[in-house]
């Protein structure tokens, strides 16, 4: 990766960063957040606030661990490496402690699919971690247990994690986990809401794949149900 690449990323981790306090998923300076390098990954320093966080307070890790910075990087850089490095699906690892998801987190309760936006996920279910100490090994072998399939899950008594290909599509589904927890949350006081069946998540899930749902478009259009109306013959030979 060229310098002039690494430096787009370090801007658009911080870019990112804000967004996650702008959009309500972060508060102070919880939460961190990592993009994959061809040699290794970059990650948020610790205890930095996003709003004072310049492209050069950003961290530079190798998967063994060594460092290259002004700073420390996150105290979660553990489960940032080793998300990295297990799943090859995924660029951006984005970690926030917002309000409703760690509401079931502190309770251990993971999200059913009580809506079929959980599909948006990975699976049937957005999985709760067991709790671990943070910044721990343990923390890191949890949240891999609880990813396995998966594109986000919750922390039990800590926050949630999402995953993406893009820093972008990171906060989008961290965004998404945020919203779903939030309805959960609300409905419950009217009960136990009904749960979609496996039969059906597996139409859902389907449905997603082939409309590449909650991704960007690709400029072919390829992974598009509907394709633009093209205009008469004789309209593109005026052209």
């Amino acid at each position: 990766m060229s310098k002039s690449e690494e430096a787009t990323l370090r801007r658009e981790m911080v870019e990112t960063c804000r967004q996650m306090n702008l959009s309500g998923i972060n508060q102070g300076t919880s939460g961190n957040l990592s993009v994959r390098l061809s040699n290794g990954f970059l990650i948020t320093p610790s205890s930095l606030p996003y709003d004072n966080m310049r492209p050069g307070d950003i961290m530079k890790m190798d998967f063994d661990g060594t460092f290259e910075g002004k700073h420390r990087p996150s105290s979660e850089w553990r489960f940032h490496r080793d998300i990295l490095r297990e799943r090859e699906d995924v660029n951006a690892v984005l970690h926030c402690h917002s309000v409703y998801a760690t509401t079931l987190a502190v309770h251990h309760k993971a999200i059913p699919a009580f809506h079929y936006m959980v599909g948006v996920a990975g699976g049937s279910s957005i999985r709760c971690a067991r709790y671990a100490t943070f910044g721990t090994q343990a923390l890191s072998d949890a949240a891999l247990e609880a990813l396995e399939g998966r594109l986000a899950c919750l922390l039990g008594q800590h926050g949630q994690i999402a995953l993406g290909r893009t820093l972008a599509s990171a906060l989008w589904l961290a965004i998404e986990v945020e919203t779903l927890a939030r309805m959960y949350v609300q409905a419950l006081p009217l009960g136990e809401p009904p749960v979609l069946p496996e039969e059906e998540m597996r139409r859902v899930l389907e449905q997603m794949q082939r409309m590449s749902y909650g991704q960007m478009p690709e400029p072919d259009g390829s992974n598009d149900v509907a394709r633009p109306k093209r205009p008469p013959a004789a309209a593109r030979k005026r052209r």
